[in-house]
């Protein structure tokens, strides 16, 4: 039951980031009215960094993919904890309404993290 709980968890959390991936190169979601003005300059501010939200995009995708196979589950959660802890910081000082699915988020990636703990272990044993 545990293992089905997390792919479905994977999966959704895996499509949300390969979707805000897509996104970043062909701009089909509109940006929420109600988002906060200071949140909306900061998206045009980077932007402005041609190469940033490419990369980004990319690093969602791939983690996104990555986090949907469980054979690269546990690569994925440390592929995407980097673009998570960004999206954390900037709800914290520009959204703070976002902050619940953020919370979420996180959650599903520590536990992917704690669950595939025996994993990491080689990179940072001498």
């Amino acid at each position: 039951m545990k293992k089905r709980i997390i792919f479905v968890l994977c999966l959704l959390t895996g499509l949300m980031f390969i979707n805000a991936g897509l996104d970043k190169f062909f701009h089909y979601m509109p940006i929420p009215k109600e988002m906060p003005e200071k949140m909306v300059q900061a998206g045009k501010a980077f932007m402005e960094i041609g190469w940033l939200m490419p990369l980004v995009g990319s690093i969602e995708i791939l983690g996104g993919l990555l986090l949907i196979f469980d054979r690269t589950r546990a690569l994925g959660a440390i592929v995407i904890l980097p673009v998570l802890t960004g999206i954390l910081l900037a709800n914290i000082n520009m959204a703070p309404s976002g902050l619940p699915i953020v919370f979420v988020l996180i959650g599903i990636i520590l536990w992917v993290i704690i669950d595939n703990r025996e994993k990491y272990l080689p990179m940072i044993k001498g």
